[in-house]
């Protein structure tokens, strides 16, 4: 199963597209959508669309894992945020590719075996995993290929007919 994991953001969006079969992941591509600080929050929905659409073509995923969305102390936060999930999902709903959202801590979880580990944490157990150097890989990009594992895991238990919830 070919997944897109996402970490949203409305500067830096990471990705990463994940080969998950039985026993078996490998990363495709992997890396971020950035845009300056100095651009408008419709310039950067547009260029976050306008990424994950290239990637829903080129590469034709099964499925799409995002990152819940979550609480911030500063409401005007997660509005923005949720911009860009909501850019993300209509790329995603326009290319029939389905949506399953999972919490960072789930995400973190599944591939450190703590739902507490730091960005950099996740990082080094991906790069023992998968046998890959992710000195040059950002953050964000690991983060959205722990989340596509999640997935990985999540579609491939018994019962998750049941479990998966698509957005």
């Amino acid at each position: 199963m070919l997944i897109l994991g996402i970490d949203t953001a409305i500067r830096c969006t990471g990705y990463g597209l994940v080969s998950y079969g039985a026993g078996s992941v490998k990363i495709i591509d992997c890396g971020v959508i950035k845009n300056k600080p100095s651009a408008s929050h419709s310039e950067c929905l547009r260029r976050i669309g306008g990424g994950i659409r290239e990637l829903a073509e080129n590469f034709k995923p099964e499925a799409a894992a995002i990152e819940s969305a979550f609480y911030f102390k500063n409401v005007k936060t997660s509005m923005i945020l949720s911009y860009a999930r909501g850019a993300i999902m209509l790329v995603l709903a326009e290319k029939s590719i389905p949506v399953f959202a999972y919490a960072p801590r789930k995400a973190k979880m599944a591939v450190c075996g703590n739902g507490a580990s730091s960005k950099t944490a996740v990082a080094s157990i991906l790069a023992s995993i998968l046998g890959i150097d992710t000195r040059e890989i950002p953050l964000d990009s690991t983060d959205a290929i722990a989340i596509a594992m999640c997935h990985g895991q999540m579609a491939g238990s018994p019962g998750s007919e049941y479990i998966l919830k698509q957005l």
